[in-house]
């Protein structure tokens, strides 16, 4: 009889931990999925990609069985795509990207996208390509050795990104030097993609039980709970601050709203919408890659404006500030691939509305000085007033000291005739 009890009571225990054993794997449970939805608006650069970096760890350290970036870009800038990789290469959690229905994988996209231990793409208006390395302002690369150095760097970390995910690395080279763009149908057939599914949830559950590759990370994402994240205001406000034209256009107002404060004391409103410019565009400053001689030429361009403003020149200096102003912006960014540029229209308009403001302000200001003076006591010569008594008269609401060839009486009208220093010559009306 003990026996079977002690039979009985082993079998329980066995089953016990089977059931604990098996509520503990890593499939059992329901997982749970980290979604990155990256907003089509937005490009790759440096504040997009602090974001998304946050992102991929808080899945690495929240308990996700597996990250996804659901994927819309048109490109952005290299080095943030390249912290992004990295941040995706080294990852402990599986990371699948997903180009959902009428979204792209475009320029360096393609880079985020083939860092992925899974690529899908949706069936319907979805293409992955066209990353040929580019100016910011969408202009090619300046110089041949450089344009040349720039596609051979890019084609040589695309091939092997797309090697070590067992890929066609031979796409790359097309893809980075004519611009080839592929459709999910394409991009499937010349394996530059792993699978083609028409939602996130078929795909999850399509690739559940897979072993990745070359990390050899296994995918538990059967009916796994979806936590989805996108992008708030505040890194969609940041992401606008760092756009190199807004960036100049707030430097160019902080100088002109501090400086009005300055000769014009007591206004407020010019120097605190000054002030707000210039911490805005600091921010900008200090995350873009910035040419302190460019910052130094803008400065010195606005600051040769305001002296013309008050000093005659002919308009020596004004032309002298504009040049330097618009050299300043033109070289506020350092130069490089795909670096940060003022676009040359931006440039043109501001030099040319700026330009023609100060030439009728200081047109005006020059006529002003030049016309006869209208105020002042010598313009008292000719009025009338009235005697006010102990030698007083009162004339153009001022009390005057005068002095008559006749006897004047309070209340009595006179004519101005002449100003004898501080006393006027006058003569009963």
């Amino acid at each position: 009889m003990k026996r079977l009890l002690l039979a009985a009571l082993s079998v329980t225990a066995i089953a016990a931990a089977a059931v604990v054993a098996a509520a503990s794997a890593p499939g059992a449970a329901s997982p749970r999925v980290l979604v990155i939805h990256f907003s089509p608006d937005l490009e790759i650069d440096q504040v997009t990609k602090g974001w998304i970096d946050g992102q991929l760890h808080r899945g690495e350290h929240g308990g996700y069985s597996a990250v996804v970036i659901d994927l819309d870009t048109p490109g952005g800038d290299l080095e943030s795509m390249r912290s992004i990789v990295q941040t995706e290469v080294t990852l402990k959690v599986p990371v699948i990207v997903y180009v959902p229905s009428g979204s792209r994988a475009a320029s360096a996209g393609v880079w985020v996208a083939e860092a992925g231990d899974v690529l899908a793409m949706a069936p319907d208006g979805t293409n992955i390509g066209a990353s040929t390395p580019i100016e910011s302002t969408g202009q090619n690369i300046s110089g041949s050795d450089l344009r040349r150095k720039v596609i051979n760097d890019a084609v040589a970390s695309l091939r092997s990104l797309m090697q070590s995910h067992q890929r066609n690395a031979a796409w790359a080279a097309k893809a980075v030097r004519v611009a080839s763009s592929l459709s999910a149908q394409e991009a499937l057939h010349m394996h530059v993609i792993d699978l083609i599914s028409p939602s996130l949830p078929a795909l999850l559950k399509t690739i559940d039980g897979r072993v990745t590759v070359p990390r050899h990370l296994t995918l538990h994402t059967a009916s796994a709970q979806l936590v989805d994240t996108s992008p708030g205001f505040v890194t969609k406000f940041l992401d606008v601050l760092i756009n190199p034209n807004v960036v100049s256009l707030l430097f160019l107002a902080g100088i002109v709203g501090i400086g009005f404060e300055i000769f014009h004391p007591g206004v407020i409103l010019p120097g605190t919408v000054g002030v707000i410019s210039m911490v805005a565009a600091l921010f900008g400053l200090s995350v873009l890659s910035v040419s302190w001689s460019g910052l130094l030429l803008i400065v010195v361009g606005v600051a040769l404006l305001v002296i013309d403003a008050h000093v005659t020149t002919h308009g020596v200096l004004t032309v002298g500030g504009l040049i330097s102003l618009a050299i300043g912006l033109a070289t506020l960014f350092n130069g490089g691939p795909g670096a940060a540029h003022v676009s040359t229209p931006l440039i043109v308009s501001v030099t040319v509305v700026l330009g023609g403001f100060w030439a009728f302000a200081v047109g005006k200001a020059v006529a002003s000085r030049r016309l006869p003076v209208t105020v002042g006591p010598q313009e008292m010569v000719g009025l009338e007033g009235v005697v006010r008594g102990d030698g007083m008269v009162f004339v153009h609401g001022e009390l005057w000291r005068a002095r008559s060839a006749e006897p004047l009486r309070p209340g009595q009208r006179v004519h101005v005739d002449a100003l004898d220093g501080l006393t006027l010559r006058v003569h009963p009306v």
